[in-house]
């Protein structure tokens, strides 16, 4: 042990930590509920304690050392860990009691947790979890009822209290059926098909029902709505019937290839991603220890 590591605290660290990705002692004060001077002091107490600087702060800003810069993933990874220590610890001590809520939207994280779970169970038999599945009518899949803890969706969703956890990107596709008169086009611009008969997700769905219908884009004009899905499944078929078009994701069109309808890839829109979701204020232990099993399988994607 050195001669200083006993006057250095997770607090500190913690608080090197914000700072060191905020670089604005203002914001990183007030997300850790502190004055600036004390976030201010505490900074120059590690320093001390280490005998290094870690962060410049002039006319400029404030920016990291080259020091600070080093250490500052190794301070991160020192400090994830010691969390899953004390998350394992109390889900230890909860026993079998310990049950985690995980949602997921349907066709989407039902194959996300093929791939997690097993593994997660296998680590932490003392955790039981439950797997919820919900349709288009609540794209907060549980999320802002509290129904579930964590939960596999797809943004944009009105839940400004969470963190998100990205999946790989990826992009807009038409659904088109098959005898539709772009559907053998090898790519779409957004604007050929806003005036196209559309089928949309429930009401319920609000402002995620907006983005999948592509509102923004229409200047003020109304989407031509002619039926309503809760689920890829009756989607398609709408759309495989002829009733109208839908946009959707690259991975449903991978995932859901059958005889009456085509997707084509949509070029002018922004790449979308599946996501895993939580508040951080109420992830309970076993959560903490989901959220970082699923952040090490994206690490190794």
């Amino acid at each position: 042990m050195t001669e200083w590591s006993a006057d250095i605290t997770l607090r500190q660290l913690r608080y090197f930590a914000l700072l060191g990705r905020q670089l604005n002692y203002r914001r990183a004060a007030e997300m850790l509920y502190i004055t600036q001077p004390a976030l201010s002091v505490a900074i120059k107490q590690l320093e001390g304690a280490i005998g290094v600087r870690l962060f410049v702060r002039d006319t400029k800003g404030v920016r990291l050392t080259p020091a600070g810069e080093s250490w500052l993933p190794k301070v991160e990874d020192h400090l994830a860990a010691a969390d899953r220590l004390v998350d394992e610890v109390r889900v230890w001590a909860e026993g079998h009691s310990a049950v985690l809520r995980i949602g997921y939207l349907v066709g989407i994280g039902s194959d996300l947790l093929t791939q997690i779970l097993p593994e997660f169970e296998a680590s932490h038999p003392e955790i039981r979890v439950d797997a919820l599945e919900y349709d288009f009518s609540d794209p907060t899949v549980g999320l802002a009822s509290g129904s579930v803890e964590v939960a596999f969706l797809r943004p944009p969703v009105d839940l400004p209290d969470h963190s998100l956890l990205r999946f790989a990107p990826e992009h807009w596709v038409a659904c088109l059926p098959r005898n539709h008169r772009l559907a053998e086009r090898e790519s779409l611009q957004l604007e050929e098909l806003l005036d196209e008969p559309i089928v949309a997700a429930p009401p319920s769905a609000g402002s995620w029902r907006d983005y999948w219908i592509a509102a923004e884009r229409r200047r003020g004009k109304p989407a031509n709505i002619v039926a309503v899905a809760s689920t890829y499944e009756s989607e398609l078929t709408a759309v495989a019937r002829g009733i109208g078009v839908s946009f959707t994701s690259s991975e449903v069109g991978r995932n859901y290839q059958r005889p009456g309808i085509v997707f084509v890839p949509i070029v002018d829109a922004e790449p979308i991603y599946v996501a895993l979701a939580w508040n951080p204020r109420t992830l309970s232990p076993a959560g903490r220890l989901f959220v970082e099993a699923v952040r090490g399988q994206i690490a190794l994607r």
